[in-house]
């Protein structure tokens, strides 16, 4: 019973709520791109974007903003998806969100 890796749905059956404050850790990196952007082998998130690599650790953002301009967000659109399934049909949601430090456009 450890930790999961931040990945999927994994809050299934734990009990308690948000608990206290915790000191910040340091950072060990599960993926190869967590691991080339920790030792500064990638300098910019624009790298990132320009070879299409899925960044799937909170820390790789946390590594290129800044604390003193926090990020922004806006929902730009929220749109329904429907799945036919036997017992009728299933719907959610696909949202666009922007993210940004508002820095450039």
């Amino acid at each position: 019973a450890g930790k999961s890796g931040g990945f999927g749905r994994g809050r299934r059956g734990r009990r308690g709520g948000r608990g206290g404050e915790k000191a910040p850790e340091e950072w060990t990196p599960i993926t190869k791109l967590g691991r080339l952007v920790k030792d500064n082998r990638i300098r910019k998130i624009e790298e990132i974007y320009l070879h299409s690599l899925p960044i799937k650790e909170v820390q790789i953002i946390d590594h290129f903003y800044s604390k003193d301009k926090p990020l922004q967000d806006e929902v730009m659109k929220i749109m329904p998806v429907q799945k036919q399934s036997s017992a009728g049909q299933r719907t959610r949601f696909k949202a666009f969100i922007v993210v940004g430090d508002s820095d450039e456009i």
